[in-house]
């Protein structure tokens, strides 16, 4: 099986503008981002779902951000 390398540049216009919104959130693009680029509907998909994420009320934000931070120093995500 191969490799997928992924898009570098965000492919589709709505992919070029998410990518301009996370490098500006955290600093660079994650990897798993430049493989999604290369299904626009997958980006579509999984930005949808990190906004509703974001704007679910049912957990304190702080409580998010607290578990956020847990799970990725966990899984050794520098993000």
């Amino acid at each position: 099986m191969q490799r997928g390398r992924g898009d570098e540049r965000g492919g589709s216009l709505l992919g070029r503008l998410i990518f301009l919104l996370i490098k500006r959130r955290l600093g660079k693009v994650p990897r798993p981002w430049h493989l999604h680029a290369t299904r626009p509907a997958l980006v579509r998909g999984v930005a949808l779902m990190e906004q509703a994420q974001e704007a679910s009320q049912l957990v304190p934000i702080r409580l998010k951000r607290l578990a956020q931070t847990l799970v990725a120093s966990r899984v050794g995500c520098p993000f």
